[in-house]
């Protein structure tokens, strides 16, 4: 199978973030079996010796620069030329951003060509690349990853929106985006039933399927033993909003009630790219940023307790996924345990969930005094892991997708 594989964002190394992370290890499935041809783009961090890296990786490699924002966009008359560009043509500006005239037409040449037999957009902002009538032809698929739509409904129904007055004007613009690049695609592909219950609702007549994130079982082996104690650890891009939020929230709600019983406990910030609102968490007694660190896994096998407090954001989170996997007990909001099944009746307790602050104390609280429980939980998740989240097993599922099989 020849498979045109579409991604603005790099997606090499896989370290650097959840897109990247998802696309390079179904990219990675995918070469042994079927020919790839990469169109990507190049962003300044991107190094040569990654390009050759990937290069190595595939049949093809086509990289595009990344073009530059408009200076004249700036201020608040660019923000509201990008608004009045969106209410007129549709297309969200974040969409826009990735958009190459260059890349464009190299896709369709080539596309018209007939010289591949499946299209893959790696991200739904990759659908801009996409024209309607491909479908007629080629088989096309849109790896979603998270509905732009659900996503901002979420942040204004829990007041955790960065600009709310902007995303209620959004919200129903993004709601017909979705709606209307969902129908250029023969299948679209979700990474949670949440996630796809909202695009069924939006595109009823799609074919959707659910294929979670997986986890690189060798860069995230189980820990050969609780190191007890009181640490607690987050990971994740420090320069994201959900993140941001999460860690805002817990260390500035959550995490001084905690200090109260436990005087010694402390909390890793992991992650790289701490924006100065992140930077600014390290002024509370006990929380430690660290920015980016040479082993996200070290400090995970290090930690007594993982803490993943999303208020916000759709998707399964490789960050939960990648601790469990390490055997650190996950204490985790209904939107950081996402499409896990961890504590329904009927299954091994793989996690512990809280959503608000008591909530949140109470459960730190139980694994902190009780290291059976933690022992449980830790095997529980491993176990989960290794049989229902590697990126074998997504990819496998993701395969059968590019072939109509599904």
């Amino acid at each position: 199978m020849k498979i045109l594989m579409l991604s603005a964002t790099f997606p090499y190394p896989p370290t650097r973030g959840g897109t990247q992370v998802r696309t390079f290890n179904l990219l990675n499935y995918l070469r042994d079996r079927h020919s790839i041809t990469l169109v990507t783009q190049n962003t300044p961090d991107v190094t040569p010796s990654e390009i050759e890296v990937l290069r190595e990786k595939v049949a093809q490699l086509q990289v595009f620069p990344r073009l530059a924002p408009d200076a004249a966009t700036g201020g608040l008359w660019g923000k509201i030329q990008r608004f009045t560009q969106f209410w007129r043509e549709g297309t969200p500006p974040s969409v826009l951003a990735v958009f190459s005239p260059l890349m464009q037409a190299w896709i369709t040449e080539r596309v018209e060509q007939g010289l591949f037999d499946v299209i893959t957009c790696e991200h739904s902002v990759n659908e801009i690349f996409v024209q309607p009538q491909w479908k007629n032809q080629v088989r096309t698929v849109v790896n979603i990853h998270s509905s732009v739509y659900a996503t901002c409904q979420q942040q204004l129904n829990t007041q955790t929106a960065d600009n709310p007055l902007r995303d209620r004007l959004n919200l129903p613009l993004l709601k017909k985006y979705e709606q209307k690049y969902c129908h250029k695609f023969s299948h679209l592909v979700a990474t949670t039933p949440e996630d796809q219950a909202s695009l069924q609702q939006l595109s009823p007549s799609s074919s959707i399927s659910v294929i979670p994130n997986g986890v690189d079982l060798e860069l995230f082996p189980p820990r050969s033993q609780d190191p007890g104690g009181q640490k607690l650890v987050f990971i994740g891009a420090m320069d994201n909003t959900p993140n941001i939020d999460a860690v805002c929230f817990f260390s500035r709600e959550i995490f001084p009630q905690l200090r109260q019983k436990y005087p010694e406990i402390t909390l890793d910030l992991v992650g790289a790219r701490p924006v100065s609102s992140v930077q600014e968490l390290s002024r509370i007694p006990g929380v430690n940023v660290t920015g980016k660190v040479p082993s996200m896994v070290d400090y995970l096998h290090q930690a007594t307790i993982c803490v993943v407090p999303m208020r916000t954001g759709f998707g399964i989170k490789n960050k939960t996924l990648e601790a469990m996997a390490a055997g650190i007990p996950v204490v985790g909001s209904d939107r950081g345990l996402e499409g896990l099944r961890v504590d329904e009746t009927g299954v091994p307790l793989a996690a512990l969930r809280a959503n608000t602050i008591p909530e949140y104390i109470s459960a730190v609280d139980r694994l902190l005094q009780d290291a059976t429980l933690r022992a449980e939980i830790s095997q529980n998740a491993r176990q989960l892991i290794e049989e229902n989240y590697t990126w074998e097993e997504a990819g496998r599922r993701y395969e059968q997708v590019l072939l109509g099989n599904r």
